[in-house]
């Protein structure tokens, strides 16, 4: 989102994220530039806990422009390019592609449309890369414990009913307990910045502190409502299976402590979690499918 020159061109660009940052986080703000400079930069003014995705820049002048988008994650984003709603078409828009791990990227040349100074855009990521194939393979259990308790199960109704986490699992933990790699991967995103939980969905559902991990088959594990700063890892880190890489905590959208743990995929622009078979030192875990909105126990 930046770089422009005289005659003045107004931009407007609104990146819609989704996340983790949990379903239905998307920043719907946009920034307007009147008179830009030959370098202006605009990003999103988001919180210190939550890094953009991707960043739209405009580069050029006159009516030469190009779109470039930087990833932020250390992990591939599929993103999705549009004119605003309500703007005029542009050639070459709509577009969806995927960006490498840290890559920037020149996705399209754009120009205002004709008797217009005004470019209008419109930008979404989600992570993963739609392509990938998970394979059935065992996780291990992602913290140790000789007891193990389940607060929500898979389609847990408090906040498992949506496709980004219908399979993901709540494990009640005290605050401070070490989060351990359930399989070995890269370290895609890091989002520790958060302090606090509340019961305001619209409000709490992005502000967790999470780890995702990136898998050698593209799949993706999350570990979220860590501690503020409860991140032991960095964007870019290898790790193994048992390896701690973060501390559980009760941040976000949250009603008590607990480890949030799901494996997702790129569905095609947005996320999906599927079922995760973990094993744990007394077996594998199954879960009682109930009624119960807190979800059920596991049984090895």
């Amino acid at each position: 989102m930046r770089c422009l020159r005289l005659p003045v061109l107004t931009v407007l660009i609104l990146p819609a994220l989704n996340a983790w940052a949990g379903p239905g986080a998307n920043w719907r703000d946009g920034w307007r530039i009147d008179r830009p400079t030959a370098a202006t930069s605009v990003q999103p003014a988001g919180e210190a806990g939550a890094p953009a995705l991707a960043v739209l820049t405009l580069e050029g002048e006159g009516d030469r422009w190009q779109a470039r988008v930087d990833n932020g994650l250390a992990g591939p984003v599929q993103v999705a390019l549009a004119s605003s709603p309500g703007a005029p078409a542009l050639p070459g828009l709509p577009l969806q592609t995927v960006v490498a791990g840290s890559a920037s990227v020149v996705v399209v040349h754009v120009q205002p449309p004709a008797g217009t100074t005004t470019i209008r855009l419109a930008l979404t990521a989600v992570p993963g890369d739609p392509t990938a194939r998970p394979q059935d393979v065992a996780y291990q259990l992602p913290f140790d414990a000789a007891r193990i308790k389940v607060s929500q199960a898979p389609q847990g109704r408090f906040s498992h009913g949506d496709a980004e986490n219908r399979d993901a699992i709540d494990f009640a933990l005290p605050e401070g307990t070490a989060v351990l790699a359930a399989r070995a991967g890269t370290v895609m995103q890091v989002q520790a910045g958060f302090q606090g939980n509340g019961q305001d969905r619209d409000h709490d559902l992005g502000r967790a502190n999470l780890v995702r991990v990136l898998h050698e088959d593209g799949s993706m594990a999350v570990y979220a409502h860590l501690q503020h700063n409860g991140a032991l890892v960095r964007q870019g880190q290898q790790v193994q299976a048992g390896q701690r890489i973060g501390l559980s905590g009760n941040t976000g959208f949250s009603a008590a402590p607990h480890l949030h743990f799901a494996v997702q995929v790129n569905a095609g622009m947005r996320l999906r979690s599927i079922p995760a078979r973990i094993v744990s030192p007394q077996g594998e875990l199954h879960f009682a499918r109930t009624a119960d909105e807190t979800g059920a126990s596991a049984l090895p």
